[in-house]
């Protein structure tokens, strides 16, 4: 290891690399967070962030090497990073017989050992008031105060109830808690330790809307820096006052808005955008930071279309200028004596200029700004597949539709243009409900109608592919058809990276697998199209672009989410499930959804 670690109350990070033999992560990178901001870490899968965090909080550095794949890792840089600064992993701490009393008051222990040093330094300074006296009382107190020792039963009592899960007491093993009461919990330690600096990891999976918003209020209320890292664009937007992108696909393009003094719809300054190798940091919340990157992308493609018509007439003016040099017709013998004055003085000149034309070119060629990458759009609906216009009457009908101890609905309609988003806690029926529209799912009870030559298709929330070994480019030709693979391909679509074309899609993650299986919609789009938890696995820009194609979408588009970021912003028809039946309807055209 040869990152340096200095103690402060802020945090600080200067030329922070990170490599692994196969791969580098990220390089030189540096930001600062002071005490009561709140920097949201984005990027892809793999972009670095939970090893940023786990960089921050020194694990590396406690690592065991002998037996840590981190061993594996060559880092540079320095961090500082106040004292007490505390990591709320993906993968929780707990042992199976540990009592959550235990793990809380375990919590504690630290905000117990400054509470018996304020005691003492008290009676110290009862004793003798010294200077030495007077300075080790005012530093417990400052400790005291931050770490806020007085009211640690109350706060212990406030976490679990805000966090939903005050109910359980404080007996419980572990081993007897679900995963998710399992999150829940190791959050509720972490805060109730009241560290001085706090770094989490993905904070709000698990936690439904109530606790969300009970731990945005929390952290806009910290005292010390928060760094966390965050899928849920909702809390991006409400819980950060900065982001830092460490998607390297997209610092070059970010860094051409931090030149610019345009400010963002909603007010966000192209200015706020800082770029440094490894990552781009974005000085405002989530909102900001798409109507900045929006109006950063009109930018780029305006100097984009300004380079490439500068390079049109640059070519054609050297290929003008290269004609008009040629001296292949012979010279004339009155000319003879005159072009030995002139002739090698006008034949430098001339070839002059067309080096200098060419040498433009050649620069221009090396440094031009790549395209913009296209906006995701959804193919048309691919001829011969009995196209249905919006008058064509519905497409899917349930009627007393019962698959029993799971789904019982009255009646749902999909016409050819139906938009709508489908509600719920976990296990109230959504995803059933999406089985049974797409025929994967039979009924117990009911009809389920489907229109003659209805094509449905299904982006279910865990893709499974029957061939791991073929590889993406073999199963995107295998489900177009060649001739539709060509007018479409695979590459086009900006999903899928070259290099991983053609790698079994066994070998790809979870996430890459998923945009797979969006490619093979986008390139040739069913009548009914079906989601199961959309924004799943997939980074925060493609969610993002995912959600405006599907505006555009040219049949109909059913969605079951508890995304709040997409919720929030929905505009179409909504159904609200409890326990599989329908509890909240929004109002919709008459024939849509009854």
């Amino acid at each position: 290891m040869a990152v340096s670690v200095i103690h402060s109350h802020h945090l600080r990070v200067d030329g922070l690399s990170v490599s692994y033999p196969d791969r580098r992560v990220f390089s030189d990178l540096g930001f600062a967070v002071s005490p009561g901001q709140r920097l949201g870490l984005i990027g892809e899968n793999g972009a670095g962030k939970s090893t940023l965090l786990r960089l921050i909080a020194g694990e590396f550095e406690r690592a065991d090497a002998s037996a840590s794949v981190d061993s594996e890792a060559t880092t540079s840089g320095r961090i500082t990073r106040p004292r007490r600064t505390a990591l709320l992993a993906q993968e929780l701490p707990f042992g199976p017989d540990e009592r959550i009393g235990e793990v809380l008051e375990a919590a504690l222990s630290e905000v117990r050992a400054i509470e018996l040093e304020l005691d003492a330094a008290s009676a110290a300074l009862a004793s003798e008031s010294t200077a030495a006296s007077t300075a080790r009382y005012s530093a417990a107190l400052d400790a005291a105060e931050r770490a806020d020792v007085w009211s640690a039963e109350a706060r212990r009592d406030e976490l679990l109830d805000g966090l939903g899960v005050g109910s359980l007491g404080l007996g419980r093993r572990v081993d007897e808690l679900s995963g998710g009461q399992r999150s829940r919990f190791a959050l509720a330690a972490l805060l109730l330790s009241a560290p001085d600096a706090l770094l989490l990891d993905e904070p709000t999976n698990h936690l439904d809307d109530a606790a969300a918003a009970f731990l945005e209020d929390r952290l806009r209320t910290w005292r010390g820096p928060v760094v966390f890292a965050s899928h849920d664009r909702a809390f991006l937007d409400r819980a950060a006052t900065g982001l830092l992108d460490l998607d390297p696909g997209r610092t070059g393009a970010l860094a051409l808005a931090a030149g610019g003094s345009e400010r963002g719809a909603a007010g966000g300054s192209a200015d706020d955008l800082l770029a440094a190798s490894g990552g781009t940091v974005f000085g405002g919340g989530f909102s900001e930071f798409l109507a900045v990157k929006a109006d950063e992308r009109q930018r780029w493609l305006r100097q984009y279309d300004d380079e490439q018509e500068e390079l049109r007439r640059l070519r054609i003016g050297l290929a003008e200028t290269a004609r008009a040099v040629s001296h292949n017709a012979p010279i004339s013998d009155k000319n003879k004596m005159a072009f030995g004055r002139r002739g090698d003085r006008v034949e430098q000149q001339v070839s002059r200029r067309v080096r200098n034309a060419q040498l433009r070119v050649e620069t221009l060629e090396r440094d031009q700004v790549p395209r913009p990458p296209a906006p995701l759009v959804f193919a048309g609906i691919p001829s011969g597949s009995h196209a249905f216009d919006e008058e064509s009457g519905l497409l899917l009908q349930l009627s007393d539709a019962v698959v029993d101890g799971r789904l019982s609905l009255e009646a749902l309609h999909v016409a050819p243009l139906t938009r709508l988003l489908v509600t719920g806690a976990n296990g109230a029926g959504k995803s059933t409900l999406l089985g049974v529209l797409a025929g994967a799912q039979r009924v117990d009870g009911g009809i389920v109608h489907r229109r003659k030559g209805l094509r449905v298709q299904l982006l279910e929330q865990d893709v499974r592919f029957t061939d791991p070994g073929a590889s993406p480019r073999r199963l995107y030709e295998r489900a177009l058809g060649e001739r539709r693979a060509e007018q479409v391909p695979l590459g086009s679509l900006g999903l899928i990276a070259p290099r991983d074309e053609s790698r079994p899609v066994g070998a790809l993650s979870v996430g890459q697998q998923r945009r797979l299986a969006l490619a093979l919609v986008i390139a040739r789009p069913p009548h009914v199209f079906l989601l199961d938890e959309p924004t799943n696995h997939l980074s925060l820009a493609l969610a993002t672009d995912l959600e405006e194609a599907l505006g555009a979408y040219p049949g109909a588009v059913v969605i079951a989410s508890h995304d709040r970021w997409l919720r929030r912003r929905w505009s179409g028809e909504e159904l609200e499930l409890v326990a599989g039946r329908a509890v909240a309807r929004s109002a919709v055209p008459a024939g849509a959804l009854q």
